[in-house]
């Protein structure tokens, strides 16, 4: 991957992660809709992100509000993300 490329995907990371810090119940589709990217896209970030270790993905299915996935960060993603 090019310096160019690498940076790009950086900041796409970095993006996803405030996003996800400030609200992490967003639907995949509202994420990459805010993020100006598909749907097929924002989960290859998503892979990349989870892993690192820096998200996790936690179910929710039981819960009545029914949200069943979110993403939030992880102690070493608010700690990355942070740098």
């Amino acid at each position: 991957m090019t310096s160019r490329q690498a940076k790009i995907q950086e900041d796409t990371h970095f993006r996803i992660m405030r996003i996800l810090q400030e609200n992490p119940d967003l639907t995949q589709r509202e994420l990459a809709d805010q993020l100006g990217m598909s749907v097929g896209g924002l989960n290859y970030c998503l892979k990349a992100l989870i892993e690192k270790g820096w998200i996790k993905m936690q179910n929710f299915s039981q819960s009545k509000n029914k949200f069943g996935y979110i993403y939030v960060l992880t102690h070493k993603g608010i700690a990355e993300r942070s740098c």
